[in-house]
């Protein structure tokens, strides 16, 4: 697909029958140069003059990371409740409204103003989720209607206080969009102003860290894979499972408005409009599902999505690749890691599991074999 859209190819294949070789050059010159473009986009520039510029697309992928894994969390803890939670988008629209308006509407103290910020953020992502956790526990409405239609109400209300003078809209405009932050809520910079990293990203590491021993060291995490697993078993083994739904979405939303919060107060600090969440909320879904709903593993999951983001920028810069083309290629790339078996079926590669069912096949003939020579 690459070299289809590329013009030195199509130009070469026009007299390809006459000098095949330059269609294959052009077509290696294009793959080449583009996954070239994705690394240099992504991890490090090797035609930067110093190690502090070839450095920056680095910090840019951890950049965009950094709220997909946030978000990726939310989704990967409710995973492992039995839940499917699909209202991201709407946990980060309330968490930056509610960060964003503490952040630019308040005068505190720095440091104070950004913790009052972040919290502002994670409870109003933790309530936004929390309502179709309750709703669950109470009526079983299912969590995926609940949480479509939140979606809805986020982005509408938001646009409505967006528009709105004394709510979020900045005053003396008619534009959507609220203030910048003031600069004592604003993450600071890790590295400097000439990386866009910042704080978030030691939040992120600490929330990976939490979540990982929620579920894993801790009581609260036992009876929420005891939910996922069967709710029924967990009811009889005494687990409130109704509590565990409520808990779960109420850490899930914090989670994903982790995200939201990533968003205001570090990457976007000069005002916000209702598209700020930027699709971090469905792709989160497909972070969560990458890293197998394990704390590790989404964090992993969002640094591949942010060195796609960072490096997508490059190759459609440096290579003049269609940005529909580089969306397709990185979703492919997604597909084969994804999946296992689909990659081994193609490249007809052995397959662990396909061996085993044919061990066991073999060993029930074997068996059949000897109860027919016992019975003669």
């Amino acid at each position: 697909m690459i070299a289809a859209t590329d013009k030195n190819v199509q130009a070469a294949s026009v007299y390809f029958f006459a000098r095949p070789g330059d269609t294959f050059v052009a077509i290696w010159n294009s793959v080449s140069g583009a996954y070239v473009a994705l690394f240099q986009g992504s991890i490090y520039n090797f035609g930067a003059d110093s190690f502090a510029r070839g450095i920056r697309p680095l910090t840019e992928t951890l950049t965009f990371a950094t709220p997909l894994i946030a978000a990726g969390l939310g989704v990967a803890l409710a995973f492992r409740v039995g839940m499917f939670n699909i209202g991201g988008r709407g946990q980060i629209l309330m968490a930056s409204a509610a960060a964003g308006w503490v952040a630019f509407s308040l005068d505190l103290p720095w440091g104070v103003h950004m913790i009052v910020a972040l919290i502002a953020g994670l409870v109003a992502g933790a309530l936004w989720a929390g309502i179709a956790g309750y709703l669950k526990a109470r009526t079983g409405a299912h969590e995926v209607i609940v949480t479509i239609m939140l979606n809805y109400i986020a982005f509408y209300l938001i646009s409505w206080m967006l528009r709105t003078p004394g709510l979020l809209q900045a005053p003396g405009s008619n534009n959507p969009k609220t203030p910048p932050m003031k600069d004592t809520a604003v993450f600071p910079e890790l590295f400097g102003p000439q990386y866009n990293l910042h704080f978030g990203f030691i939040l992120v590491i600490a929330a990976t860290v939490l979540v990982w021993w929620i579920i894993n060291r801790s009581s609260l995490g036992f009876k929420f894979r005891a939910v996922g697993e069967n709710p029924k078993a967990a009811r009889v083994a005494g687990i409130n499972v109704k509590s565990m739904y409520v808990y779960a979405m109420l850490i899930a939303g914090a989670l994903v408005g982790l995200a939201g919060v990533n968003q205001v107060l570090g990457t976007i600090t000069t005002g916000f409009t209702a598209g700020i969440d930027a699709g971090i909320g469905f792709d989160a879904i497909t972070v969560a599902l990458l890293g197998r709903s394990t704390p590790w593993g989404t964090f992993a999951a969002g640094v591949l999505f942010g060195a796609f983001k960072a490096g997508g920028f490059a190759m459609q810069a440096g290579q003049q690749i269609p940005v529909d083309i580089i969306v397709v290629v990185q979703a492919l790339i997604v597909l084969f890691i994804a999946a296992p078996p689909l990659v081994r079926t193609i490249f007809f590669l052995p397959s662990p599991e396909r061996d085993q069912r044919r061990r066991e096949k073999a060993r029930a003939k074997e068996l059949k074999a000897e109860a027919g020579t016992v019975l003669r």
